[in-house]
């Protein structure tokens, strides 16, 4: 059976650079990865490519840059004050977090820095990258009517009442 919009799915899988060996996330021995299919929960090359898999069944997929992180974008790159950065021990290649022009957390790797300035970069550490997935599906099961109006596996809000609580 295919997987189809608005199921659950639960994953383990592997990742690497296409043509590497290096292990650059990995979530086998631990809690399986659990998404809605049709939520843009999961990068949308990995999704799309995962449609005809059924419950049980190994894969390795190869996902091109674009359908991945994108591509790098040069325009993603700053270089700020080094003030701002003032009590952080600054490394190249570290990430830091930050708060977005909307509120929402940003995260970003360290390129450069002196005393005057520090060079960072907006893109996703993976952008520009050919990725290879090797996944097993799991499970597959329908999502409720509460999963697929909330967009969270298991449904409803964790706000309003904490989880398992029943109230819904």
């Amino acid at each position: 059976m295919a997987i189809d919009k608005n199921q659950v799915v639960s994953i383990e899988y592997d990742l690497t650079e296409k043509g590497g060996s290096d292990i650059l996330d990995s979530n086998k021995g631990s809690e399986p990865l659990q998404f809605i299919t049709g939520k843009d929960q999961i990068i949308p090359g990995l999704e799309s490519q995962m449609a005809d898999m059924s419950a049980g069944e190994e894969k390795q997929i190869s996902v091109p840059a674009a359908e991945a992180y994108g591509e790098v974008n040069p325009e993603a790159v700053e270089t700020l004050p080094a003030e701002q950065f003032a009590g952080l021990e600054l490394k190249e290649g570290m990430q830091l977090y930050g708060q977005g022009e909307n509120g929402e957390t940003v995260m970003v790797t360290v390129k450069s820095f002196d005393e005057n300035s520090v060079t960072i970069d907006y893109n996703h550490p993976l952008a520009g990258k050919d990725l290879t997935f090797n996944v097993k599906v799991l499970d597959v099961r329908e999502a409720t009517p509460d999963e697929v109006l909330s967009g969270k596996v298991g449904g409803g809000s964790d706000e309003s009442c904490g989880t398992g609580c029943g109230c819904h």
